[in-house]
C-alpha cells in the first residue's frame, strides 16, 4: 500500500499546479546488482551473532531489479518526486561458528539460504538553487520509509526479522550538459554522521536525450548504509550496473 498512497498523494497535489508551467515525468531504472562488499547483521544486536553476508563463505545470487518514480517540475525551479525502489537479495552459503539469529541457534558447515529484503519508498522535495544554459544543481529534502527484512532458511529451521522505519534524508542533483543532447549527472539521498545510523544512495551516470520529451541515461549506483540500534544491527553496500529512461509529459 505504500506505494500506491505516495503516488495518490503526489497525483493530488500535483493536479493544481499544472497552471504552473508544470513539466510531469516518469522514470524508470533496471539494472544487475553487481554484488555486496558487505553485509553485516546481528540480530538482536545485544546477544545475537554478527555474520556478514558478503564475506562468510556465501555469494549472492545473480540479481536483476528495477524502481520506478513518478514526478514534476513546476516553474524550473521546483520538483517533487515519488520513489518506489524494491530490492530482495538472495545469498547461498555456510556459517564457519554456531550463528545466533533472531533467538535461533544455526549451526556452523549447515547450507543456508539468506533472503534480503530492503524494499524503500521516498517522497523527494527539490529547489533548483543554480539554472545555467548548461549546468543545473538542486538541492532538497526526502522522507524515505524502508521496509526491511532478513531470513535465514536451514533444511531444519526458517525464522525472519523485519525492521519498518522512516529516515529523512538530504538530496543533491547536479547535471552538466556535454552538448544539446548529453549530459553527466549526479544525483543523491544521503544521510551521515547522525544518530545511530546512516544511508546513501548515489547515480553517477551519462545521459542521453533524443529529444524534449524522452531520454536515456547508463552509469553506476551505490547503496550503502544501516542502523546499529537494540533490536538490530545491519550496514550493507550494494553495487549497481544501472540504465535508467525518462518520459516527459
Amino acid at each position: 500500500m505504500l506505494p500506491k498512497k505516495s503516488f495518490y498523494f503526489l497525483i493530488c497535489f500535483l493536479i493544481p499546479l499544472s497552471a504552473a508551467q508544470a513539466q510531469f515525468w516518469m522514470d524508470l531504472e533496471g539494472g544487475l546488482v553487481l554484488g555486496t562488499p558487505y553485509n553485516r547483521i546481528s540480530i538482536p544486536n545485544t546477544g545475537g551473532t554478527q555474520f556478514d553476508l558478503g564475506k562468510n563463505n556465501f555469494e549472492v545470487q545473480p540479481l536483476a531489479y528495477s524502481r520506478v518514480r513518478l514526478g514534476v517540475t513546476f516553474n524550473d525551479r521546483h520538483t517533487i518526486t515519488a520513489l518506489y525502489a524494491p530490492l530482495t537479495a538472495t545469498y547461498k552459503g555456510q556459517f564457519d561458528q554456531v550463528v545466533n539469529f533472531n533467538g535461533l541457534a544455526y549451526a556452523p558447515n549447515e547450507a543456508i539460504t539468506a533472503k534480503y529484503q530492503f524494499n524503500s519508498y521516498r517522497l523527494t522535495y527539490r529547489y533548483a538553487i543554480v539554472r545555467s544554459e548548461r549546468f543545473r544543481l538542486g538541492v532538497g529534502l526526502t522522507a524515505k520509509i524502508r521496509d526491511a527484512d532478513v531470513r535465514l532458511i536451514s533444511d531444519s529451521q526458517d525464522t525472519h526479522f523485519s525492521n519498518v522505519g522512516f529516515v529523512p534524508l538530504l538530496n543533491i542533483f547536479s547535471m552538466y550538459r556535454l552538448s544539446n543532447r548529453w549530459r553527466i549527472m549526479l544525483e543523491a539521498d544521503a544521510l551521515a554522521g547522525a544518530g545511530p545510523g546512516r544511508a546513501e544512495d548515489v547515480f553517477l551516470g551519462l545521459g542521453y536525450d533524443f529529444g524534449p520529451k524522452f531520454g536515456l541515461r547508463a552509469g553506476y549506483r551505490v547503496v550503502e548504509g544501516g542502523a546499529d540500534v537494540e533490536s538490530v544491527y545491519n550496514f550493507t553496500w550494494i553495487n549497481y550496473a544501472a540504465i535508467g529512461a525518462t518520459y516527459r509529459f
